[in-house]
Protein backbone atom coordinates (compact mmCIF):
# COMPACT_ATOMS: atom_id res chain seq x y z
CA UNK A 1 0.00 0.00 0.00
CA UNK A 2 0.97 3.52 -0.91
CA UNK A 3 2.41 5.62 2.23
CA UNK A 4 0.81 8.91 2.37
CA UNK A 5 3.06 11.80 2.58
CA UNK A 6 0.64 15.00 2.03
CA UNK A 7 -1.69 15.81 4.61
CA UNK A 8 -5.48 14.67 4.75
CA UNK A 9 -6.25 18.55 3.87
CA UNK A 10 -4.08 18.61 1.00
CA UNK A 11 -5.16 15.36 -0.48
CA UNK A 12 -9.15 16.47 -0.17
CA UNK A 13 -8.20 19.80 -1.78
CA UNK A 14 -6.73 17.99 -5.23
CA UNK A 15 -9.46 15.72 -5.20
CA UNK A 16 -11.85 19.20 -5.10
CA UNK A 17 -9.67 20.43 -7.97
CA UNK A 18 -10.11 17.59 -10.74
CA UNK A 19 -14.05 18.08 -10.61
CA UNK A 20 -16.05 20.53 -12.80
CA UNK A 21 -19.53 20.17 -11.37
CA UNK A 22 -22.48 21.72 -12.65
CA UNK A 23 -25.57 22.97 -10.92
CA UNK A 24 -28.89 23.69 -10.14
CA UNK A 25 -30.59 27.60 -10.63
CA UNK A 26 -29.61 30.75 -12.17
CA UNK A 27 -27.92 31.99 -8.53
CA UNK A 28 -25.07 30.54 -7.22
CA UNK A 29 -26.14 27.77 -4.30
CA UNK A 30 -24.49 27.94 -0.88
CA UNK A 31 -22.96 24.52 -1.12
CA UNK A 32 -20.96 25.26 -4.45
CA UNK A 33 -19.96 28.60 -3.18
CA UNK A 34 -18.96 26.86 0.21
CA UNK A 35 -17.06 23.77 -1.68
CA UNK A 36 -15.47 26.66 -3.70
CA UNK A 37 -13.50 27.95 -0.46
CA UNK A 38 -12.59 24.54 0.47
CA UNK A 39 -10.57 23.81 -3.17
CA UNK A 40 -12.84 23.38 -5.68
CA UNK A 41 -11.36 25.03 -8.58
CA UNK A 42 -13.77 24.74 -11.48
CA UNK A 43 -17.71 24.68 -12.29
CA UNK A 44 -19.57 24.01 -15.38
CA UNK A 45 -22.11 25.51 -16.67
CA UNK A 46 -24.89 24.64 -18.82
CA UNK A 47 -28.34 26.61 -20.48
CA UNK A 48 -30.15 25.66 -17.09
CA UNK A 49 -27.76 28.18 -15.63
CA UNK A 50 -28.63 31.06 -18.34
CA UNK A 51 -31.16 33.64 -18.46
CA UNK A 52 -28.95 36.36 -20.13
CA UNK A 53 -25.76 37.99 -20.44
CA UNK A 54 -26.22 39.93 -17.84
CA UNK A 55 -27.51 37.37 -15.18
CA UNK A 56 -24.43 35.26 -16.81
CA UNK A 57 -21.84 37.69 -15.45
CA UNK A 58 -23.37 38.77 -12.36
CA UNK A 59 -22.99 34.48 -11.58
CA UNK A 60 -19.65 34.49 -12.70
CA UNK A 61 -18.42 37.69 -10.55
CA UNK A 62 -20.29 35.67 -7.97
CA UNK A 63 -18.45 32.85 -8.04
CA UNK A 64 -14.92 34.14 -8.54
CA UNK A 65 -15.33 36.44 -5.20
CA UNK A 66 -15.00 32.74 -3.27
CA UNK A 67 -11.55 32.08 -5.65
CA UNK A 68 -10.37 34.81 -8.86
CA UNK A 69 -8.53 31.91 -10.63
CA UNK A 70 -11.59 29.55 -10.64
CA UNK A 71 -12.02 27.84 -14.31
CA UNK A 72 -15.97 28.45 -15.34
CA UNK A 73 -16.98 25.94 -17.99
CA UNK A 74 -18.98 25.84 -20.57
CA UNK A 75 -20.91 23.49 -23.99
CA UNK A 76 -20.78 26.52 -26.35
CA UNK A 77 -20.46 24.97 -29.98
CA UNK A 78 -22.71 27.27 -31.38
CA UNK A 79 -24.97 25.90 -33.89
CA UNK A 80 -27.05 22.97 -32.64
CA UNK A 81 -25.85 23.00 -29.01
CA UNK A 82 -25.69 26.44 -27.60
CA UNK A 83 -25.67 27.19 -23.89
CA UNK A 84 -25.71 31.11 -24.04
CA UNK A 85 -28.34 31.00 -25.88
CA UNK A 86 -30.63 27.86 -25.25
CA UNK A 87 -34.14 29.68 -25.20
CA UNK A 88 -33.53 31.34 -28.29
CA UNK A 89 -31.07 29.60 -30.75
CA UNK A 90 -27.59 30.27 -31.59
CA UNK A 91 -26.46 33.69 -33.63
CA UNK A 92 -23.72 31.61 -35.01
CA UNK A 93 -23.68 28.79 -37.28
CA UNK A 94 -21.90 25.49 -36.36
CA UNK A 95 -19.19 23.34 -37.33
CA UNK A 96 -20.65 21.63 -40.48
CA UNK A 97 -21.50 24.93 -41.95
CA UNK A 98 -17.77 26.50 -41.11
CA UNK A 99 -16.30 23.27 -42.74
CA UNK A 100 -19.30 23.95 -46.12
CA UNK A 101 -17.71 26.71 -46.65
CA UNK A 102 -14.07 26.41 -45.73
CA UNK A 103 -12.61 29.39 -45.06
CA UNK A 104 -10.25 29.21 -42.28
CA UNK A 105 -10.27 33.15 -41.86
CA UNK A 106 -14.15 33.05 -41.40
CA UNK A 107 -13.57 30.08 -39.13
CA UNK A 108 -10.96 31.54 -36.97
CA UNK A 109 -12.80 34.80 -36.59
CA UNK A 110 -16.36 33.18 -35.40
CA UNK A 111 -14.61 31.42 -33.07
CA UNK A 112 -12.91 34.76 -31.92
CA UNK A 113 -15.92 36.47 -31.39
CA UNK A 114 -17.60 33.62 -29.92
CA UNK A 115 -14.97 33.50 -27.46
CA UNK A 116 -15.18 37.20 -27.14
CA UNK A 117 -18.76 37.14 -26.30
CA UNK A 118 -18.06 34.38 -23.43
CA UNK A 119 -15.50 36.20 -22.06
CA UNK A 120 -17.48 39.21 -21.21
CA UNK A 121 -19.61 36.77 -19.26
CA UNK A 122 -16.93 35.57 -17.25
CA UNK A 123 -16.48 32.23 -18.94
CA UNK A 124 -12.82 30.95 -19.64
CA UNK A 125 -13.01 27.05 -20.64
CA UNK A 126 -15.18 26.25 -23.40
CA UNK A 127 -15.68 22.42 -24.33
CA UNK A 128 -15.59 23.12 -27.78
CA UNK A 129 -14.92 22.46 -30.74
CA UNK A 130 -15.95 19.08 -31.85
CA UNK A 131 -12.91 17.87 -33.92
CA UNK A 132 -14.65 14.22 -34.73
CA UNK A 133 -14.46 13.60 -38.22
CA UNK A 134 -17.93 12.63 -39.26
CA UNK A 135 -17.44 9.56 -40.97
CA UNK A 136 -20.38 7.35 -40.10
CA UNK A 137 -23.32 9.49 -41.87
CA UNK A 138 -26.00 7.79 -39.71
CA UNK A 139 -23.78 9.34 -36.47
CA UNK A 140 -26.73 9.96 -34.07
CA UNK A 141 -25.11 12.53 -31.95
CA UNK A 142 -21.82 13.74 -33.78
CA UNK A 143 -23.47 15.15 -37.48
CA UNK A 144 -23.62 18.79 -38.20
CA UNK A 145 -21.39 19.26 -35.16
CA UNK A 146 -18.41 18.26 -37.34
CA UNK A 147 -16.99 19.88 -39.31
CA UNK A 148 -17.13 17.15 -42.10
CA UNK A 149 -16.26 13.92 -43.08
CA UNK A 150 -12.94 14.96 -45.13
CA UNK A 151 -9.61 14.42 -42.22
CA UNK A 152 -7.94 17.07 -43.28
CA UNK A 153 -10.91 20.00 -43.75
CA UNK A 154 -11.54 18.82 -40.14
CA UNK A 155 -8.21 19.27 -38.94
CA UNK A 156 -7.55 22.87 -40.23
CA UNK A 157 -10.55 23.66 -38.81
CA UNK A 158 -9.88 22.45 -35.22
CA UNK A 159 -7.00 24.46 -35.68
CA UNK A 160 -8.32 27.70 -36.73
CA UNK A 161 -11.38 27.51 -34.22
CA UNK A 162 -8.85 26.68 -31.77
CA UNK A 163 -6.44 29.82 -32.27
CA UNK A 164 -10.02 32.46 -32.27
CA UNK A 165 -11.19 30.90 -29.76
CA UNK A 166 -7.82 31.53 -27.53
CA UNK A 167 -7.03 34.55 -29.04
CA UNK A 168 -9.94 35.87 -26.81
CA UNK A 169 -8.83 34.61 -23.83
CA UNK A 170 -11.14 31.12 -23.85
CA UNK A 171 -9.13 28.11 -23.47
CA UNK A 172 -10.65 25.67 -25.78
CA UNK A 173 -11.17 22.02 -25.69
CA UNK A 174 -11.27 19.62 -28.49
CA UNK A 175 -12.96 16.68 -28.67
CA UNK A 176 -13.76 13.82 -28.40
CA UNK A 177 -10.72 12.22 -28.13
CA UNK A 178 -9.53 9.93 -30.22
CA UNK A 179 -12.68 10.47 -32.13
CA UNK A 180 -16.80 9.92 -31.88
CA UNK A 181 -17.69 10.11 -35.71
CA UNK A 182 -17.80 6.78 -36.72
CA UNK A 183 -20.24 5.55 -34.16
CA UNK A 184 -23.93 4.60 -34.92
CA UNK A 185 -24.27 4.67 -31.09
CA UNK A 186 -25.02 7.81 -28.81
CA UNK A 187 -22.64 7.24 -26.17
CA UNK A 188 -25.32 9.31 -23.77
CA UNK A 189 -27.38 6.15 -23.65
CA UNK A 190 -24.91 3.29 -24.62
CA UNK A 191 -21.23 2.51 -24.83
CA UNK A 192 -20.07 3.05 -28.91
CA UNK A 193 -17.59 0.27 -30.53
CA UNK A 194 -15.57 1.34 -33.48
CA UNK A 195 -14.10 -1.30 -35.31
CA UNK A 196 -11.33 -0.35 -37.40
CA UNK A 197 -7.52 -0.39 -37.55
CA UNK A 198 -5.07 1.52 -35.79
CA UNK A 199 -3.82 2.73 -39.47
CA UNK A 200 -7.79 3.82 -39.78
CA UNK A 201 -7.46 5.63 -36.72
CA UNK A 202 -4.18 7.46 -37.15
CA UNK A 203 -4.67 8.50 -40.83
CA UNK A 204 -8.73 10.13 -40.22
CA UNK A 205 -9.36 10.29 -36.57
CA UNK A 206 -6.39 11.43 -34.74
CA UNK A 207 -5.28 13.90 -37.54
CA UNK A 208 -7.40 16.69 -36.40
CA UNK A 209 -6.21 16.31 -32.84
CA UNK A 210 -2.67 16.44 -34.20
CA UNK A 211 -3.65 19.79 -35.51
CA UNK A 212 -5.35 21.21 -32.35
CA UNK A 213 -2.45 20.44 -30.41
CA UNK A 214 -0.04 21.79 -32.69
CA UNK A 215 -2.21 24.85 -32.58
CA UNK A 216 -1.92 24.95 -28.87
CA UNK A 217 -5.48 23.15 -27.63
CA UNK A 218 -5.66 24.13 -23.87
CA UNK A 219 -7.54 21.18 -23.00
CA UNK A 220 -8.72 18.35 -24.35
CA UNK A 221 -12.16 16.17 -23.95
CA UNK A 222 -11.91 12.20 -23.58
CA UNK A 223 -14.60 10.04 -25.62
CA UNK A 224 -16.20 7.26 -23.58
CA UNK A 225 -16.20 4.84 -26.82
CA UNK A 226 -14.25 1.49 -26.86
CA UNK A 227 -11.47 1.33 -29.85
CA UNK A 228 -10.61 -2.30 -29.62
CA UNK A 229 -7.05 -1.10 -31.77
CA UNK A 230 -5.98 0.96 -28.86
CA UNK A 231 -7.68 -0.55 -26.27
CA UNK A 232 -9.97 -4.20 -26.57
CA UNK A 233 -10.68 -3.70 -22.78
CA UNK A 234 -11.54 -0.20 -21.58
CA UNK A 235 -13.12 2.99 -23.53
CA UNK A 236 -11.09 5.76 -23.94
CA UNK A 237 -11.88 8.07 -20.75
CA UNK A 238 -10.66 4.94 -18.52
CA UNK A 239 -7.78 4.04 -20.78
CA UNK A 240 -4.23 4.51 -19.81
CA UNK A 241 -2.87 3.61 -23.30
CA UNK A 242 -4.96 5.79 -24.75
CA UNK A 243 -4.93 8.81 -22.28
CA UNK A 244 -1.29 8.30 -21.20
CA UNK A 245 -0.01 6.46 -24.05
CA UNK A 246 -1.33 7.63 -26.70
CA UNK A 247 -2.40 11.45 -26.20
CA UNK A 248 0.20 12.32 -23.72
CA UNK A 249 3.48 10.16 -25.08
CA UNK A 250 2.92 9.35 -28.50
CA UNK A 251 1.54 12.74 -29.41
CA UNK A 252 2.94 14.82 -26.71
CA UNK A 253 0.27 16.41 -25.21
CA UNK A 254 1.05 18.33 -21.94
CA UNK A 255 -2.35 20.67 -21.91
CA UNK A 256 -5.28 19.46 -19.49
CA UNK A 257 -7.00 16.42 -20.42
CA UNK A 258 -11.17 16.04 -19.21
CA UNK A 259 -13.73 13.68 -19.64
CA UNK A 260 -16.64 13.82 -21.17
CA UNK A 261 -19.49 13.92 -18.85
CA UNK A 262 -19.51 11.06 -16.74
CA UNK A 263 -23.05 10.25 -15.78
CA UNK A 264 -23.14 9.36 -19.63
CA UNK A 265 -24.79 5.86 -19.83
CA UNK A 266 -21.58 4.87 -21.99
CA UNK A 267 -19.84 5.22 -18.27
CA UNK A 268 -22.69 5.63 -15.34
CA UNK A 269 -24.09 1.95 -16.35
CA UNK A 270 -21.27 0.27 -17.12
CA UNK A 271 -18.64 1.09 -14.19
CA UNK A 272 -20.57 4.01 -11.82
CA UNK A 273 -19.50 7.30 -11.70
CA UNK A 274 -17.21 7.11 -8.70
CA UNK A 275 -15.65 4.12 -9.86
CA UNK A 276 -15.54 5.28 -13.48
CA UNK A 277 -13.87 8.59 -12.18
CA UNK A 278 -11.32 7.08 -10.15
CA UNK A 279 -10.49 4.94 -13.27
CA UNK A 280 -10.16 7.91 -15.60
CA UNK A 281 -7.76 9.93 -13.07
CA UNK A 282 -5.42 6.53 -12.88
CA UNK A 283 -5.51 6.30 -16.70
CA UNK A 284 -4.49 10.13 -17.27
CA UNK A 285 -7.47 12.42 -17.41
CA UNK A 286 -6.78 15.79 -15.15
CA UNK A 287 -10.31 16.85 -14.53
CA UNK A 288 -13.83 15.14 -14.31
CA UNK A 289 -16.53 16.53 -16.33
CA UNK A 290 -19.94 16.12 -14.00
CA UNK A 291 -23.13 17.88 -13.91
CA UNK A 292 -25.51 17.67 -16.67
CA UNK A 293 -27.48 14.75 -15.12
CA UNK A 294 -26.19 15.13 -11.80
CA UNK A 295 -25.74 19.06 -10.23
CA UNK A 296 -25.87 18.56 -6.83
CA UNK A 297 -23.73 18.80 -3.53
CA UNK A 298 -24.20 14.98 -3.05
CA UNK A 299 -22.23 13.76 -6.36
CA UNK A 300 -19.43 16.66 -5.49
CA UNK A 301 -19.06 14.96 -2.12
CA UNK A 302 -19.07 10.91 -3.36
CA UNK A 303 -16.59 12.12 -6.23
CA UNK A 304 -14.38 13.89 -3.94
CA UNK A 305 -14.48 10.74 -1.46
CA UNK A 306 -13.97 8.23 -4.00
CA UNK A 307 -10.96 9.97 -5.60
CA UNK A 308 -9.56 10.49 -1.45
CA UNK A 309 -10.39 6.65 -0.97
CA UNK A 310 -8.53 5.41 -4.06
CA UNK A 311 -5.28 7.12 -2.69
CA UNK A 312 -5.90 5.79 0.88
CA UNK A 313 -6.27 2.09 -0.41
CA UNK A 314 -3.29 2.41 -2.98
CA UNK A 315 -5.68 2.33 -6.25
CA UNK A 316 -4.47 5.39 -7.32
CA UNK A 317 -1.38 6.93 -6.69
CA UNK A 318 -1.28 10.41 -4.98
CA UNK A 319 1.46 11.75 -7.12
CA UNK A 320 -1.20 11.57 -10.14
CA UNK A 321 -4.10 12.74 -8.13
CA UNK A 322 -1.32 15.95 -7.39
CA UNK A 323 -0.37 16.22 -11.02
CA UNK A 324 -3.98 16.43 -12.38
CA UNK A 325 -5.04 19.14 -9.86
CA UNK A 326 -1.44 20.72 -10.60
CA UNK A 327 -2.41 20.99 -14.78
CA UNK A 328 -6.09 22.08 -13.32
CA UNK A 329 -4.31 24.96 -11.56
CA UNK A 330 -1.99 25.71 -14.52
CA UNK A 331 -4.94 26.30 -17.07
CA UNK A 332 -6.56 28.69 -14.61
CA UNK A 333 -3.26 30.49 -14.02
CA UNK A 334 -3.27 30.92 -18.11
CA UNK A 335 -6.84 32.10 -18.14
CA UNK A 336 -5.76 34.67 -15.61
CA UNK A 337 -2.77 36.16 -17.68
CA UNK A 338 -4.80 35.71 -20.97
CA UNK A 339 -7.68 37.57 -19.93
CA UNK A 340 -6.08 41.44 -20.01
CA UNK A 341 -3.90 40.20 -23.55
CA UNK A 342 -6.94 38.55 -25.59
CA UNK A 343 -7.68 40.49 -29.06
CA UNK A 344 -10.99 42.34 -29.93
CA UNK A 345 -13.48 40.04 -31.37
CA UNK A 346 -14.57 40.09 -34.90
CA UNK A 347 -18.28 41.54 -35.43
CA UNK A 348 -17.77 41.71 -39.52
CA UNK A 349 -15.67 40.42 -42.69
CA UNK A 350 -14.16 41.98 -45.47
CA UNK A 351 -16.78 42.46 -48.02
CA UNK A 352 -19.85 42.53 -46.24
CA UNK A 353 -22.30 45.20 -45.36
CA UNK A 354 -20.61 47.55 -42.37
CA UNK A 355 -22.01 45.90 -38.96
CA UNK A 356 -22.99 42.76 -40.17
CA UNK A 357 -22.83 40.08 -37.86
CA UNK A 358 -20.13 37.46 -38.43
CA UNK A 359 -22.21 34.15 -37.16
CA UNK A 360 -24.92 35.65 -40.10
CA UNK A 361 -22.49 36.29 -42.95
CA UNK A 362 -21.32 32.75 -42.14
CA UNK A 363 -25.06 31.27 -42.28
CA UNK A 364 -24.97 33.17 -45.16
CA UNK A 365 -22.38 31.74 -46.89
CA UNK A 366 -22.90 28.23 -46.12
CA UNK A 367 -26.25 27.95 -48.02
CA UNK A 368 -26.56 25.50 -50.78
CA UNK A 369 -29.73 26.75 -52.96
CA UNK A 370 -31.21 24.12 -55.68
CA UNK A 371 -33.67 24.91 -57.80
CA UNK A 372 -35.21 28.03 -59.38
CA UNK A 373 -38.47 28.92 -57.77
CA UNK A 374 -39.73 32.27 -57.36
CA UNK A 375 -39.84 33.76 -53.86
CA UNK A 376 -42.56 33.67 -51.64
CA UNK A 377 -44.75 36.74 -51.74
CA UNK A 378 -47.76 35.16 -49.43
CA UNK A 379 -47.29 33.70 -46.04
CA UNK A 380 -46.28 29.98 -46.60
CA UNK A 381 -47.28 27.01 -44.36
CA UNK A 382 -44.02 25.57 -42.33
CA UNK A 383 -43.73 22.17 -41.56
CA UNK A 384 -41.65 21.14 -39.26
CA UNK A 385 -40.63 17.32 -40.05
CA UNK A 386 -38.71 16.55 -36.02
CA UNK A 387 -36.67 13.60 -34.75
CA UNK A 388 -35.63 13.28 -31.61
CA UNK A 389 -33.57 15.78 -30.28
CA UNK A 390 -30.20 14.25 -29.14
CA UNK A 391 -29.65 14.80 -25.86
CA UNK A 392 -26.25 17.04 -26.80
CA UNK A 393 -28.25 19.34 -28.84
CA UNK A 394 -31.26 19.00 -26.30
CA UNK A 395 -34.82 19.50 -26.94
CA UNK A 396 -35.47 22.86 -25.78
CA UNK A 397 -33.68 24.92 -27.88
CA UNK A 398 -35.56 26.17 -30.64
CA UNK A 399 -35.10 25.31 -34.70
CA UNK A 400 -36.61 25.93 -37.93
CA UNK A 401 -37.02 29.04 -40.40
CA UNK A 402 -40.56 29.87 -39.20
CA UNK A 403 -40.56 32.37 -36.78
CA UNK A 404 -37.57 34.35 -39.48
CA UNK A 405 -40.39 34.14 -42.05
CA UNK A 406 -42.84 35.32 -39.70
CA UNK A 407 -40.74 38.53 -39.92
CA UNK A 408 -40.16 38.73 -43.80
CA UNK A 409 -43.97 37.29 -44.22
CA UNK A 410 -46.43 38.07 -41.37
CA UNK A 411 -49.07 35.32 -40.64
CA UNK A 412 -46.52 32.37 -41.98
CA UNK A 413 -47.71 29.44 -39.46
CA UNK A 414 -46.27 26.25 -38.90
CA UNK A 415 -46.64 22.78 -37.39
CA UNK A 416 -44.59 20.38 -35.45
CA UNK A 417 -44.54 16.38 -37.11
CA UNK A 418 -42.68 13.65 -36.08
CA UNK A 419 -43.12 9.39 -36.21
CA UNK A 420 -45.46 8.98 -33.09
CA UNK A 421 -48.31 6.98 -35.07
CA UNK A 422 -46.48 6.15 -37.83
CA UNK A 423 -46.82 2.72 -38.80
CA UNK A 424 -43.81 1.24 -41.12
CA UNK A 425 -43.62 3.98 -43.92
CA UNK A 426 -47.71 4.70 -44.34
CA UNK A 427 -46.91 8.39 -43.66
CA UNK A 428 -50.43 9.13 -45.73
CA UNK A 429 -51.85 10.12 -42.32
CA UNK A 430 -49.06 12.60 -41.55
CA UNK A 431 -49.33 14.06 -45.19
CA UNK A 432 -52.99 14.35 -44.59
CA UNK A 433 -52.69 16.58 -41.65
CA UNK A 434 -50.04 18.70 -43.27
CA UNK A 435 -52.45 19.43 -46.40
CA UNK A 436 -55.55 20.19 -44.53
CA UNK A 437 -53.27 22.47 -41.91
CA UNK A 438 -51.69 24.62 -45.03
CA UNK A 439 -55.05 24.93 -46.89
CA UNK A 440 -53.88 26.64 -49.87
CA UNK A 441 -50.56 28.02 -49.12
CA UNK A 442 -47.70 26.82 -50.12
CA UNK A 443 -45.34 24.32 -47.96
CA UNK A 444 -42.24 24.56 -46.96
CA UNK A 445 -41.10 21.74 -45.24
CA UNK A 446 -38.36 21.77 -43.13
CA UNK A 447 -36.54 18.63 -42.55
CA UNK A 448 -33.06 17.32 -40.19
CA UNK A 449 -30.81 15.02 -41.14
CA UNK A 450 -33.61 13.00 -43.79
CA UNK A 451 -31.27 10.50 -44.80
CA UNK A 452 -30.96 8.95 -41.53
CA UNK A 453 -35.48 8.90 -41.04
CA UNK A 454 -37.00 7.03 -44.19
CA UNK A 455 -40.29 8.11 -42.22
CA UNK A 456 -39.40 11.50 -42.80
CA UNK A 457 -38.18 10.95 -46.70
CA UNK A 458 -41.13 9.58 -47.38
CA UNK A 459 -43.20 12.08 -45.91
CA UNK A 460 -41.65 14.38 -48.18
CA UNK A 461 -41.73 12.88 -50.91
CA UNK A 462 -45.59 12.42 -50.56
CA UNK A 463 -46.36 16.00 -50.10
CA UNK A 464 -44.51 16.72 -53.31
CA UNK A 465 -46.32 14.22 -55.27
CA UNK A 466 -49.01 16.21 -54.06
CA UNK A 467 -47.53 20.08 -54.00
CA UNK A 468 -44.91 19.86 -56.06
CA UNK A 469 -43.72 23.57 -55.43
CA UNK A 470 -43.25 22.97 -51.88
CA UNK A 471 -39.97 24.24 -50.84
CA UNK A 472 -37.56 22.30 -48.80
CA UNK A 473 -35.12 23.20 -46.33
CA UNK A 474 -32.29 20.67 -45.14
CA UNK A 475 -31.13 21.73 -41.57
CA UNK A 476 -29.05 18.67 -40.87
CA UNK A 477 -26.40 16.65 -42.48
CA UNK A 478 -27.28 17.29 -46.16
CA UNK A 479 -26.50 13.58 -47.11
CA UNK A 480 -29.69 12.78 -49.47
CA UNK A 481 -30.53 14.05 -52.87
CA UNK A 482 -32.20 17.87 -53.89
CA UNK A 483 -36.00 17.85 -53.24
CA UNK A 484 -38.62 20.47 -54.16
CA UNK A 485 -39.13 23.20 -56.37
CA UNK A 486 -36.60 24.88 -54.41
CA UNK A 487 -34.26 23.01 -51.98
CA UNK A 488 -32.15 24.73 -49.07
CA UNK A 489 -29.57 23.23 -47.21
CA UNK A 490 -28.48 25.26 -44.09
CA UNK A 491 -26.07 22.70 -42.79
CA UNK A 492 -27.06 23.20 -39.33
CA UNK A 493 -30.19 24.14 -37.32
CA UNK A 494 -29.03 27.31 -35.45
CA UNK A 495 -31.29 30.28 -35.10
CA UNK A 496 -28.99 32.33 -37.51
CA UNK A 497 -29.10 29.06 -40.03
CA UNK A 498 -32.93 29.56 -40.20
CA UNK A 499 -32.25 33.62 -40.74
CA UNK A 500 -29.97 32.76 -43.99
CA UNK A 501 -32.46 30.56 -45.14
CA UNK A 502 -35.76 32.44 -44.77
CA UNK A 503 -34.26 35.39 -46.39
CA UNK A 504 -33.67 32.77 -49.87
CA UNK A 505 -37.43 32.20 -49.36
CA UNK A 506 -38.64 35.52 -49.28
CA UNK A 507 -36.14 36.59 -51.62
CA UNK A 508 -35.23 39.44 -49.45
CA UNK A 509 -33.56 41.00 -46.01
CA UNK A 510 -34.97 42.74 -42.89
Amino acid sequence: MTTLVTSTDTLTRDALAVLQPGFLGTTAPDWLLRRIGEGLSSVGLFGRNIDSPEQLAALTERLRAERGDLLVAIDEEGGDVTRLEVRHGSSFPGNYALGEVDDLDLTRAVARELGRRLAECGVNLNWAPSADVNSNRDNPVIGVRSFGADPELVARHTAAYVEGLQSAGVAACTKHFPGHGDTAVDSHLSMPRIDVDLDTVHARDLLPFRAAIAAGSKSVMSAHILLPALDPNRPATLSPQILTGLLREELGYEGLIVTDGMEMQAIASTYGIERGSVLAIAAGADAICVGGGLADEETVLRLRDALVAAVRDGELPEERLADAAARVRGLADWTLRARGASEPGAASQEGTAPGTAIGLVAARRALRVTGGAEPLRDAPYVAAFTPVANIAVGDETPWGVAAELERLLPGTETGSYNSAGIAGTDTSDLVGKVLAAAGGRTVVAVVRDLHRHPWMADAVDSLLAVRPETVVVEMGVNEAEPRGALHIATYGAARVCGRAAAEVIAGRRD
